[in-house]
């Protein structure tokens, strides 16, 4: 007994083959230079537990990326960042 397309009912329209395009936002925004000293900028790249976040997931190019986790890498070295935390966010 196969079931037709009117029976089949959900309580949320289905998002197949909807994906939203990713974007560097550092292209988009004119964004040339990343800086360091402003952890909460980078708290955007880092997730809970305080790992760097990849590019397939934030989106960055890998010039960027390379960047950011360069910065991130560095405020953690003059204690701007924590390298571990607990629920960090």
């Amino acid at each position: 007994m196969a079931a037709d397309k009117k029976d089949i009912k959900f309580l949320n329209a289905p998002k197949i083959g909807f994906n939203r395009k990713k974007y560097c936002r550092f292209k988009k925004l004119g964004i040339r230079y990343v800086d360091f000293k402003d952890p909460d900028f980078l708290m955007r790249f880092v997730n809970e537990q305080g790992k760097m976040l990849p590019r397939r997931i934030t989106g960055n190019s890998l010039k960027f990326q390379r960047k950011v986790s360069q910065a991130i890498k560095r405020a953690r070295h003059i204690a701007l960042l924590p390298y571990v935390a607990d629920l960090l966010k």
